[in-house]
């Protein structure tokens, strides 16, 4: 971490403080509120929470902002994972005695629907001084700092990685304090951060690999679904299309009274490959599918492109798109979603 850039933005963070006192004892009411919300929820309100609850629990996110129909986003999480499961893992998340990586791992794994930005903002507010809050804006305020490997992607952000970029926050949360800052919250630090730190970085780190394939799995379904959503399709994890045929990903949009079209998609991380192409080829047995993807790193598409020139049927119909460049896509349409959605044209409703 530059240290030395670090101090010049926290003298010129404090000048400002000075300067515009009411916008920032306005910031600091803000967190006290955000964080007397959450942590108003102790384990025994968490396992009682009806649907409702939930709603109001994760609608108030940031994270959030980018859903102009919250109500839907909410009731996909809940129906994906099932109300007993959410709220059990949900309060072991927040509440729980293991260490942080390991309770973050559990949930990653464990709850569809809910990616880092969501998980570590409920965890910043509940817990302000322990857990930093993680998304777009926290990436690019720490690259600006010359802060090295970072995650780039949901997938690569295990719970090892989510431990390690509190401590970093922490140090920030530190100079805050020698340079005689009141708030010093990572809650605190992530206000900073956004008022500071968004400065084009020069140049993009190169992705971090990871061990476990299994967030790649998770968030590019997850993504996938969003992407869809974004797009005006009804999209849906995990979804039978035809007999023997239950894929990753579905898209589908219905044409006037005509009928609908299907878009099927399969995450390949790893695993057996010839599976992955049975899987798509019965998808194609349901005649409203009209175009099946396979989504996987740039080596393992090489060579499912090369298994499937011997499936004449499949290979006509088969698309392929590398998991890096749906990160990307989900990030620019979020951002886009993110900021018609403030603008407040549609009313939220009921």
């Amino acid at each position: 971490m530059n240290t030395d850039l670090l101090k010049k933005h926290i003298q010129h963070f404090i000048a400002k403080s000075k300067s515009n006192p009411q916008t920032f004892t306005k910031d600091l009411k803000e967190r006290l509120d955000l964080i007397a919300y959450y942590r108003a929820f102790t384990q025994k309100k968490i396992l009682s929470m009806n649907e409702e609850d939930i709603y109001e629990y994760l609608s108030k996110l940031w994270a959030m902002q980018i859903w102009g129909n919250k109500h839907y986003v909410v009731d996909k999480i809940v129906e994906e994972n099932g109300i007993a499961k959410f709220r059990e893992t949900l309060a072991e998340l927040v509440l729980g005695k293991q260490k942080i990586a390991v309770r973050w791992d559990n949930f990653r794994t464990q709850i569809k629907g809910m990616g880092p930005a969501m998980i570590s903002e409920i965890l910043c507010k509940t817990h302000p001084d322990d857990f930093m809050l993680w998304n777009r804006l926290a990436y690019g305020g720490l690259t600006y700092l010359s802060v090295e490997k970072l995650p780039r992607y949901d997938y690569q952000l295990t719970g090892k990685v989510y431990r390690y970029l509190c401590d970093l926050c922490k140090e920030i949360s530190d100079q805050l304090k020698i340079a005689g800052f009141d708030d010093t919250s990572l809650l605190a630090v992530d206000y900073f951060i956004y008022d500071e730190l968004q400065k084009p970085a020069l140049s993009e780190p190169e992705p971090v690999e990871i061990e476990d394939s299994k967030f790649i799995h998770n968030d590019i379904r997850v993504k996938l679904r969003d992407i869809g959503q974004w797009l005006g399709c009804n999209a849906m994890i995990e979804r039978k299309v035809s007999e023997g045929s239950k894929v990753d990903v579905v898209w589908e949009a219905t044409i006037g009274n005509m009928g609908r079209i299907i878009y099927v998609f399969e995450v390949q991380t790893k695993g057996n490959i010839d599976g992955l192409l049975l899987n798509l080829l019965k998808a194609l047995n349901n005649p409203a599918v009209q175009g099946v993807i396979a989504v996987s790193d740039r080596k393992q598409l090489e060579t499912i492109e090369r298994y499937a020139r011997e499936l004449k049927d499949l290979n006509v119909k088969l698309k392929y798109l590398d998991y890096e460049e749906i990160s990307k896509v989900h990030e620019c349409l979020e951002f886009v979603n993110a900021k018609i959605n403030n603008l407040g044209l549609v009313p939220g409703g009921f």
